[in-house]
């Protein structure tokens, strides 16, 4: 199995799931352990910068978002997608903890992304071609794992919160393609994922929107099978 370890002209980038979670592309739909983990304000003091902080300290800020994602094992959600030319897209979220996810994108966007806990395929379905990734090399990996603390698996750029929301900003360098740069944007009450920008290395930015999330919504297994020999465009 060929796996992709350069930037291709889609750009998994995995939407949560958070979660996670989790997938983007531009222009096109876009892209989506461990020992003890140390204490979110040690953590976050070891980061490089030292994270900006307004309002709530940093370390309640990341322990609550830890505390949202791990509550989390399945998610089903809308989503909207907002690409670095303005070009939008919308359709379905499928997650299941750890490692499983899929977006299914509104027709006329001919794509699936599909994380099956190994591997990412990056689907069209008007070509009947795939691309195959390995979870690793994706942004947003971090969220499709069963325990979650963004201090330890993530360096942590920036912290901040206010009446609207909660944002962390985070980096990460073992993506494909370079740096990716995330923004996780919260419910600053409930911690409820809203939305992610993932800015890539080249700095073109991609935005998700979550709506319609159900958290209790178990996906078929189905949902999360890779057909690794060929695109089988009668698949659901």
């Amino acid at each position: 199995m060929m796996m992709k370890n350069q930037k291709s002209s889609v750009v998994v980038t995995i939407v949560f799931c958070s979660a996670s979670t989790l997938v983007f592309a531009q222009g096109a739909p876009m892209n989506l352990f461990p020992k003890k983990p140390a204490a979110a304000s040690k953590a976050i003091s070891r980061a490089a910068p030292p994270p900006r902080v307004s309002d709530n300290s940093a370390a309640t800020i990341v322990k609550n978002a830890n505390s949202y994602f791990n509550s989390i094992k399945t998610m089903v959600a809308t989503f909207d997608q907002i690409g670095a030319s303005g070009s939008r897209s919308s359709g379905r979220l499928y997650i299941q903890k750890p490692g499983k996810l899929r977006f299914d994108y509104n027709p006329p966007a001919p794509l699936q992304i599909i994380a099956d806990g190994k591997s990412v395929a990056i689907r069209n379905k008007k070509t009947a071609k795939q691309d195959m990734y390995y979870i690793s090399q994706t942004p947003l990996k971090f969220l499709l794992r069963d325990k979650v603390d963004l201090a330890r698996d993530t360096k942590i750029m920036e912290v901040k919160s206010d009446s609207r929301e909660a944002m962390i900003r985070i980096e990460d360098k073992a993506t494909f393609g370079g740096t990716s740069r995330i923004r996780l944007y919260f419910d600053p009450k409930t911690y409820a994922l809203r939305k992610w920008i993932v800015r890539d290395s080249q700095g073109y930015s991609t935005q998700v929107i979550l709506a319609d999330v159900d958290l209790k919504k178990k996906p078929s297994p189905a949902l999360f099978k890779i057909n690794y020999e060929r695109l089988d465009t009668d698949q659901n």
